[in-house]
């Protein structure tokens, strides 16, 4: 069952997704959103079927995101294509986080964006050596959607501002410690655990306990620096956290001030509120509801498209935001992005 971009069959007792789009990193389109959810719907008929595995075909990507040139293209032409593609994707989102069988997200490889509102809010989610995290709209003139901004507001003190604010990419170390990942498994072991999971669902405890192990450490692991990261990221303001990074004069908080300088300051200053407002959140639709009034504000504005251009079409890395300055994104504008509420994505 499914389309030549998706697979997705039954396998024993498990129900088996594949994201078949190999050579676009698996990044999601509207048609493979769909087909994911009606396996997934369907699924849910077939006593036979105990639990799920998502994953990612060849060995460079989980998911690299969903595929924002539809995005670009629908600013300019027409706005409800990427509403539908936001509604589809958010239900498919909150489809995986209330599934009644267990859902395996292996995020093997690139796992981004999309990538992350897919399998980030799995029941299990399995990061490897090779597992490459971020959520890097603000890049892009846009603000983390997919309910990354709930995912990342839990994260242990302000280690989730940060990477919001500098869409920084993390391994596997960082992702279990971040709250994204619960496990490490070797990507050399991952089929040979997904073999047993064809047992079902009384096989998952076994599996962890024989195919986990403990994340090794990279060069540059986010956790090792937590300590000037809390202490510069709860400030209140976008500009006093840029203030506190360039005070702290390490390589690391200049780095991490240099990449919140390059990101759209209006995408700066939303993320920061969205993330403070999804402290509160208790439910992931409550979050996905904050999105897509976001992401529909973000496409009637010029960031988004610009921020795509630079970054995914001419790639010259160039944006001209509007406004370009931090200052001049008045509280107004941000209050402008939370209010008027939109339908419910989610149903």
């Amino acid at each position: 069952m499914g389309t030549t971009h998706v697979l997705c069959r039954r396998e024993g007792r498990l129900g088996r997704i594949t994201l078949n789009r190999e050579r676009a990193l698996n990044a999601l389109d509207l048609g493979m959103m769909r087909t994911i959810h009606g396996a997934l719907t369907g699924w849910l008929d077939d006593p036979g079927v105990e639990l799920v595995v998502l994953e990612g075909a060849g060995e460079r990507a989980f998911c690299a995101g969903g595929d924002i040139t539809v995005v670009h293209a629908s600013a300019s032409n027409d706005p409800e294509i990427a509403r539908q593609l936001w509604r589809t994707e958010y239900a498919l989102d909150a489809l995986v986080a209330s599934y009644p069988l267990p859902v395996v997200g292996l995020m093997d490889g690139i796992t981004m964006g999309g990538g992350i509102g897919l399998a980030g809010h799995a029941a299990i989610r399995v990061a490897t050596e090779r597992s490459v995290l971020a959520m890097p709209e603000v890049a892009l003139g846009l603000t983390p959607d997919v309910g990354g901004c709930l995912l990342l507001s839990r994260a242990p003190g302000e280690l989730g501002t940060h990477l919001a604010l500098t869409g920084a990419r993390i391994g596997a170390r960082d992702a279990l410690a971040c709250g994204l990942a619960d496990h490490f498994v070797p990507a050399h072991r991952l089929p040979a655990m997904v073999d047993v999971l064809r047992e079902g669902r009384d096989a998952i405890d076994r599996v962890l306990d024989d195919f986990a192990e403990e994340a090794p450490q990279g060069a540059a692991d986010l956790v090792d620096h937590a300590s000037w990261i809390d202490d510069c990221y709860a400030a209140d303001s976008v500009e006093e956290i840029l203030e506190r990074l360039r005070a702290h004069r390490t390589p690391a908080a200049t780095a991490a001030a240099e990449a919140v300088g390059r990101g759209a300051p209006t995408a700066l200053k939303v993320t920061l509120r969205a993330l403070r407002e999804a402290r509160s959140m208790t439910t992931l639709e409550e979050c996905l509801v904050q999105d897509y009034r976001l992401c529909c504000r973000f496409l009637e504005g010029q960031d988004l498209q610009e921020g795509i251009r630079a970054t995914v079409l001419d790639k010259d890395h160039r944006p001209h935001w509007s406004p370009s300055e931090l200052g001049d994104v008045t509280p107004e504008m941000v209050d402008r992005y939370f209010l008027d509420p939109l339908d419910s994505p989610v149903g």
